[in-house]
């Protein structure tokens, strides 16, 4: 395992229910909306603070003030042959100084090819050389931010003729190599199961429990073409109840994690993201009931 010179977050995550912060919803989170019901941390994309300053940095920063902070970043493109994109990388790393958020995570896709940017984060396949060029791409990120990061697992909707070990596996030794961490979501786990035909309760137990800091929940949608169905994972809706179902089964095993509630397109009203995050920390607190008796 590498060694990383870590610099501390300002405040850990706690093991409770948090949002995806979006703009529509930065008044309730202050007050401002006569709210005062607060999720226990929350997470938001630094790419929509690489600006200097402006009105978000304004709203960021009261933010930062109430509730700890994970950054989910979307454009470092970790699995591209080139490495990670160095300028997204030098950007991040200004707004993880500026505001010493308690997580980083990316995925375990790629996005960039040459000067082409692609508005997805597209698949790796499962193999000894996809592995290697992905541990030198996070240890150049590690290196930069100087702390681990997430990577989070992917929807998968095609599965590579080429690949050579499964998702756990990769994962696994992916954190063995570079000292990252994993940050889980079950709803992918739910849509790449569905979409290739796998065991979606065999791949949540193969994940080591230890290595996951970070869970994430958010609903997908199903698209009928006749002889098929496919699972798109679109957070646009309520988690799905295999989803949920997925969740109680891993923090039965794992305990209380920090557990996010993703919803990205059709953004709800936010006394609907929060039912959703009441229903998490219920689960959570059930897990740890459970193994506490």
């Amino acid at each position: 395992m590498r060694s990383i010179p870590a610099l501390p977050p300002a405040r850990p995550l706690p093991p409770l229910a948090g949002i995806g912060l979006k703009p529509c919803h930065y008044g309730a989170v202050l007050g401002e909306c006569g709210d005062a019901h607060l999720p226990a941390w929350a997470e938001v994309h630094p790419q929509n603070y690489f600006a200097d300053g402006g009105p978000a940095h304004r709203w960021l920063g009261a933010v930062a003030e109430v509730l700890p902070l994970s950054f989910h970043s979307t454009g470092l493109s970790l699995g591209s042959a080139e490495g990670p994109c160095l300028d997204e990388l030098e950007a991040l790393a200004r707004l993880v100084k500026r505001y010493q958020p308690a997580q980083v995570s990316d995925h375990l896709s790629w996005s960039v090819s040459g000067a082409d940017h692609f508005p997805d984060l597209l698949p790796m396949p499962y193999t000894e050389t996809a592995l290697q060029r992905l541990c030198t791409s996070i240890a150049v990120v590690q290196d930069r931010l100087r702390r681990p990061i997430l990577i989070e697992n992917p929807s998968r909707y095609l599965a590579f003729a080429g690949d050579t070990m499964d998702e756990a596996t990769f994962l696994h030794r992916l954190c063995r190599q570079t000292g990252c961490g994993l940050l889980l979501d079950i709803n992918n786990i739910a849509v790449s199961a569905g979409n290739l035909g796998l065991d979606s309760e065999a791949m949540v137990d193969a994940i080591n429990p230890a290595l996951v800091g970070e869970v994430h929940l958010a609903g997908h949608t199903r698209e009928d073409h006749g002889s098929f169905v496919v699972a798109i994972d679109d957070h646009g809706s309520p988690v799905a109840a295999e989803t949920w179902a997925l969740f109680a089964r891993f923090v039965a095993r794992a305990g209380a994690v920090p557990t996010l509630i993703e919803w990205d397109t059709d953004v709800p009203d936010y006394a609907v993201l929060m039912g959703e995050a009441a229903t998490a920390g219920a689960i959570l607190a059930g897990a740890d009931h459970a193994r506490a008796a």
